[in-house]
């Protein structure tokens, strides 16, 4: 609950149109929890915080969003909306699930797991921020930077309290850091930097993460490359053809599936993947999730930029 007096909430229930089941855990970078079988996400909305809880019951999810009296009823709606879109409630999968039901890649896992969902962000700004510190480093170590960032700058609701909730900081914050604050977090300079500039971009209104068009002027910050917005495209966007194909899981993955006896390069991956448009970004999910164990573990490899 949001401290304060005039507490105001919102509740709608959802029934998914596909096969469908709530994350059982939160996110790596800490501010996504799952308590009692409820997802909890703590966001702001346009400046207000506002706490969004789902449950998942017979047939149905029941999203609640709750703010303290200065919200409107408007911010309340959007906090649902965007956990909507990050729990990919709304998606139907049934043409995907008629095109590839019979795919002998994917015809299995659809069939054992039909859930399956991308990991999505509520807002293209934190995918982007969080592809950023993603690259060229494995998972483990980018989740501990993220969690530093967090818990460094990212608003926080019952500050002091056990099991307080927190936020990732929004473009506006990173923007006024400087570089070797970031790099303080374990971030290389470089991606500190560009970090930063991109922060700016969308702070200034010059770029609107949430689309495409402002991808040219991304992809001209050092650092910034096809991966990382690839990565925006998927887990901020919602676009199911797009596929982050210099992924380290997907380059493993690949090398074993077309039996090169070595790891894919990225346009290998690429032309495996190709035939699965427009739902590219989406089998790449459902492959990798379902066919885990078949990823060869061997030296460890960074992602692409």
């Amino acid at each position: 609950m949001i401290p304060g007096a005039g507490t105001r909430a919102l509740e709608v229930e959802v029934r998914p149109p596909s096969p469908y089941r709530l994350p059982v855990r939160g996110a790596g970078d800490g501010v996504m929890r799952v308590r009692g079988g409820a997802v909890l996400r703590l966001l702001h909305v346009d400046g207000a915080p506002i706490l969004v809880s789902a449950h998942q019951g017979a047939g149905a999810v029941r999203l609640r969003a709750q703010a303290g009296g200065g919200a409107e009823a408007e911010q309340l709606e959007r906090g649902i909306e965007r956990m909507r879109f990050a729990l990919s409630v709304d998606d139907d999968l049934s043409d995907f699930y008629r095109r590839f039901k019979r795919d002998r890649l994917l015809g299995p896992v659809i069939r054992r797991k039909p859930w399956l969902r991308p990991r999505r962000r509520p807002w293209p700004w934190e995918a982007l921020a969080w592809a950023i510190t993603k690259q060229l480093i494995e998972s483990g170590r980018a989740a501990a930077i993220q969690r530093r960032i967090v818990w460094r700058w990212g608003p926080v609701l019952g500050d002091g309290e056990p099991g307080a909730l927190r936020d990732v900081p929004g473009p506006e914050r990173i923007a006024g850091l400087a570089p070797a604050e970031l790099q303080s977090c374990d971030l290389s300079a470089g991606r500190s930097l560009a970090l930063i500039r991109a922060a700016r971009e969308i702070a200034s209104g010059r770029v609107d993460p949430g689309r495409a068009d402002g991808d040219r002027r991304l992809a001209a910050i050092r650092e910034i490359g096809p991966w990382t917005l690839q990565v925006l495209g998927l887990d901020g966007r919602g676009d199911p053809d797009s596929l982050p194909a210099g992924d380290l899981a997907y380059i493993k993955l690949v090398g074993r599936l077309a039996g090169l006896g070595r790891r894919a390069t990225v346009e290998e991956v690429e032309e495996f993947f190709a035939p699965y448009e427009p739902y590219r970004g989406l089998a790449g999910t459902f492959a990798v999730v379902g066919l885990h164990k078949a990823i060869p573990a061997g030296p460890p490899l960074r992602n692409a930029a």
